[in-house]
Formats: structure tokens, C-alpha cells, sequence
């Protein structure tokens, strides 16, 4: 499927980015600018189900495979960076070795999703459509007004039938085997998707591994300063 992107910049290099569930390019409206102020052409997807991109009829539509195979079809291949974000970092993982970017950054990447007393779950998720502006306020108190109103506006559009396809990875252990090509794992502090023992096995397995203390999940909206200095030396 080809999908709705978003571009900011007309540099010489080019930089993806990769959403997480429930959101679409549109979460990226800092980094986006930041990374095009660089010399970046900046190339944001809206996954399947997701902003302006098209939906599945079926929950059986949406897989992380069928993501990877959407931004295969999207995006350039051989891109000097790619970001992916929660599911955005899972299905960059599935797509690196035919995206074949310079460098990957993994942000917070969704490779275990654990069902936890708080209720983490693709059910939870696709509940949370309906999620008022008090909750999402109360639940990201760092967040601008602004990526309020984002956040409202893409919940709006999004199918939550994409996080009901997603159930059967509860409690899968999803981690590469290897980085495919020079890869940052950017962790939030403390991260509900990749814990201290995980985040030991990716050193092992060669990955950096740097985490971003005090931010939340959505490390980008939590602390932008934060995590853009946590890319040091990878953009």
C-alpha cells in the first residue's frame, strides 16, 4: 500500500519517520523541522489505518509485516536516517534490510508488548480512541497544548482496528536478532516496552542503547530537547 507522507526540507539528505500506534506524521511536528534545519529532506509516513492513509476493512489488515511492507513500497531506500517510534520502531525493524538506511534509531520501539496491571494491551489501545482531553492531559502532563489538540485530532482519524490486529504479539518477544545497519535504541525512563534485562540484550547483540531520563513513551513530545540531544552523533 502506498501511504500518505509529509515532508518538510529539501536538503541533500534524507531522514525517515515512523509513527507510533495511534498517531500519524503529524506527532513528529517538532522534529520534522528540527531535522530539515540540519540538511535533511524529512519523509514522515501515515501508517496503515492512521492519519490520511488508507484502512484495512479487517483487524486480520493490519500486522507488523504489512506495515514494514507498506513503508517498503513508500519510502526511499537507502536513506542516511530513519526513526521509528513504538510500532513505528517495530516496523522499522521488520523493513531495515530492504530500507537499508544509513542508520536506524529505534525510539522506545514496541518489541514486547507486555500486558501489565496497568492494562498495556492492543484492547486497551484500541479503547483509548475515545480517551477525553482530561485523560490525555493528566496522562502526559509535559506535553504542549498543542500536541493535545494533536493527539485529539489523531484519534479522531484513526482506525483502532490496526491495535486489534496487533494482539496476537502480547507478551512476544520481539527483538532483533542483530542491527542490521548501525542502530540507537532510544529508551524512555523507565520504558514499559524494553526493561533493563531487554535493554542488556541489545547492547549484547550490538545495538546502542541510551535512555532518556525522566520522559515518558513519546520521548519526542515528553522532553523535545532531551531527545534530540540523545540523538548526538546519529543525525
Amino acid at each position: 500500500m502506498q501511504l500518505h507522507t509529509h515532508t518538510w526540507g529539501d536538503g541533500d539528505r534524507i531522514a525517515l519517520l515512523i509513527h507510533g500506534i495511534m498517531a500519524d506524521h503529524r506527532t513528529w511536528r517538532r522534529v520534522g523541522p528540527a531535522l530539515a534545519d540540519k540538511g535533511y529532506k524529512v519523509i514522515a509516513v501515515d501508517l496503515r489505518g492512521h492519519g490520511a492513509s488508507e484502512r484495512g476493512e479487517y483487524s486480520s489488515e493490519y500486522s507488523p509485516e504489512g506495515f514494514a511492507d507498506d513503508i517498503v513500497d513508500t519510502l526511499p531506500a537507502g536513506a542516511e536516517l530513519a526513526i521509528g517510534h513504538s510500532l513505528g520502531g517495530l516496523t522499522l525493524s521488520l523493513a531495515v534490510e530492504r530500507l537499508r538506511p544509513q542508520r536506524a534509531v529505534y525510539s522506545d520501539p514496541a518489541w514486547h508488548l507486555a500486558v501489565t496491571d496497568e492494562g498495556f494491551g492492543p484492547e486497551v489501545f484500541a479503547r483509548f480512541k475515545a480517551a477525553p482531553r482530561e485523560r490525555i492531559a493528566a496522562m502526559n502532563p509535559r506535553w504542549d497544548e498543542e500536541d493535545i489538540d494533536i493527539e485529539l485530532e489523531t484519534l479522531r482519524v484513526w482506525d483502532e482496528a490496526s491495535a486489534r490486529g496487533l494482539a496476537a504479539l502480547s507478551g512476544v518477544d520481539l527483538l532483533p536478532a542483530e542491527p542490521v545497519v548501525p542502530s540507537l535504541v532510544q529508551l524512555a525512563d523507565p520504558s514499559f516496552l524494553i526493561d533493563a534485562a531487554r535493554a542488556s540484550v541489545l547492547e549484547e547483540r550490538g545495538f546502542e542503547v541510551r535512555t532518556v531520563a525522566g520522559a515518558g513513551h513519546t520521548i519526542h513530545r515528553d522532553d523535545f530537547d532531551a531527545f534530540m540531544a540523545s540523538l548526538d552523533g546519529w543525525i
